[in-house]
């Protein structure tokens, strides 16, 4: 199971997070995803060929699971210059993101993620905690 999301700031991986065993019976499957410290989950929907984030978190941090779709997600420790690392996360997949990485999300196609956070996030609390970056900007030709 994932640690409580409170209690990791473990660096972020240059991949998704391997999630535990599913509980499969006759009636269908449960799987789990987080356990513990959570404060907020959104249903975040974004439409192929858009970008979300382009941003770091200060003190929070939050896990990232693709209900439909695939996303490129960016990332690289703030203040870094490097160009930033990315992979895919797909359906079924999740990445966790601690405080003080930067990351951006660019939406390959039309996709659906929950968005499952350790601190609140009513507008005030998370623009407080917010700091905008261009991490990643699309190509336009």
């Amino acid at each position: 199971m994932n640690k409580k999301i409170e209690s990791d700031q473990s660096p972020l991986t240059d991949s998704v997070i391997p999630l535990p065993a599913p509980f499969v019976d006759s009636r269908g499957v449960i799987q789990p995803l987080v356990e513990g410290g959570v404060h907020s989950v959104q249903v975040i929907t974004s439409k192929a060929s858009t970008v979300r984030a382009n941003h770091f978190h200060k003190t929070d941090s939050h896990y990232m699971y693709v209900v439909q779709g695939v996303m490129k997600y960016y990332h690289r420790a703030a203040g870094d210059t490097a160009p930033p690392a990315s992979f895919l996360v797909k359906t079924g997949q999740m990445v966790y993101t601690p405080p003080l990485v930067e990351h951006a999300v660019e939406f390959l196609e039309d996709s659906t993620f929950l968005n499952i956070t350790g601190k609140p996030r009513d507008q005030g609390s998370y623009e407080d905690d917010l700091v905008r970056v261009e991490l990643y900007k699309p190509y336009k030709s």
